[in-house]
């Protein structure tokens, strides 16, 4: 294994010493989907001596076009994403530390796994993540790199506590578009592209190298032939609440998380508990099975009935597939596990 990197090596803004730099540093990936999925296995390969990785979620049919870890023996047994991940990494590259964590993130959580990191990547789907993942690396001075896509369409920045605008300075507000990959679809360019400008920009901040890192804002449409990039270097807000001179980090602050929402365009709602709850599965599929068919793997439970589909996660988070209404969700829910 002693050539493992040679080629990587001969790329002299790496080289050897870039190399070594790669095998101390710490690279956090929250979300662990398309984009995660593709950064993760691009890092490992490329060999980051530490990587963390976190989700929410497990694998589904759905996932299997575009996110490349990912296997049908997966999707069949509802394997976490993370638990997939994580042994198809450490078949990759036995020679690093891989730590998974099955969490829907949250500032505390997230807080607890930040010490060492030198680089955080988004591999999330929605906003709220990211904004919550903008206000710690500021709070924490720690790089991160934005990226999403959807249909045929990519976006990427790199933000740097103190030398760049953050997210926050760029969004105003929140966006709320309405569309996600499983209401407009995605292709798998369209990730990979995104992914590879991440990976790249990681490592150029892993080496240290500040001079090659990209300024701008990037967007691309790949089917359309589109590309811009967008100078945003005088958007920084000296009065943004989260990197300006009196920042108050407003997306870490609890009323500003997600407790119970509709996962939008997949017909379903979560549901997390406001006190933790960690369930005893085995005992928890005896007491569901009445109400249908019922599978088990040493992460969640999932109950189909015949109307909708309960998935339980150890955690608590409770996702109610086959329906939309918050309260019926509820109803289901205090049903059921109450």
């Amino acid at each position: 294994m002693d050539n493992r990197y040679s080629r990587q090596q001969l790329f002299s803004p790496i080289g050897e010493n870039g190399q070594q730099l790669l095998r101390e540093k710490h690279v956090l990936i929250i979300g662990v989907g398309a984009l995660g999925s593709a950064s993760a296995e691009a890092l490992v390969r490329a060999g980051v001596g530490k990587l963390t990785i976190i989700d929410r979620d497990y694998v589904e049919w759905s996932n299997l076009q575009r996110q490349q870890l990912y296997t049908e023996q997966d999707a069949q047994e509802k394997v976490p994403k993370v638990i997939a991940a994580k042994n198809r990494l450490q078949r990759i590259n036995s020679e690093l530390e891989i730590n998974a964590f099955i969490l829907d993130a949250d500032s505390e959580q997230l807080f607890g796994l930040l010490e060492d990191v030198d680089v955080m990547i988004d591999g999330t789907d929605n906003f709220d993540v990211r904004f919550m993942m903008n206000d710690l690396a500021q709070k924490y001075q720690i790089p991160w790199v934005y990226g999403s896509c959807i249909s045929s369409y990519g976006a990427t920045y790199t933000i740097v506590p103190g030398k760049t605008p953050c997210l926050h300075c760029l969004l105003k507000v929140m966006p709320n578009t309405g569309m996600t990959c499983d209401t407009v679809g995605i292709i798998s360019p369209a990730v990979q592209i995104v992914a590879a400008y991440q990976v790249a920009e990681a490592l150029k901040l892993l080496v240290g190298d500040e001079e090659a890192r990209r300024k701008s804002y990037l967007t691309f449409d790949v089917w359309k032939n589109q590309h811009y990039e967008i100078n945003v270097e005088k958007m920084r807000n000296d009065e943004c609440p989260s990197c300006g001179h009196n920042p108050t980090y407003p997306y870490l602050a609890y009323e500003n998380q997600t407790k119970l929402d509709i996962l939008c365009g997949r017909d379903a709602v979560q549901i997390r508990p406001s006190q933790p709850v960690h369930y005893n599965l085995e005992q928890l599929a005896s007491q569901l099975r009445p109400y249908g068919e019922i599978q088990l793997n040493p992460y969640l439970l999932s109950c189909q009935t015949p109307d909708y589909r309960v998935v339980v996660f150890q955690d608590g988070r409770v996702v109610i597939h086959g329906i939309q209404d918050i309260q019926q969700a509820k109803s289901i829910y205090y049903r059921l596990l109450g």
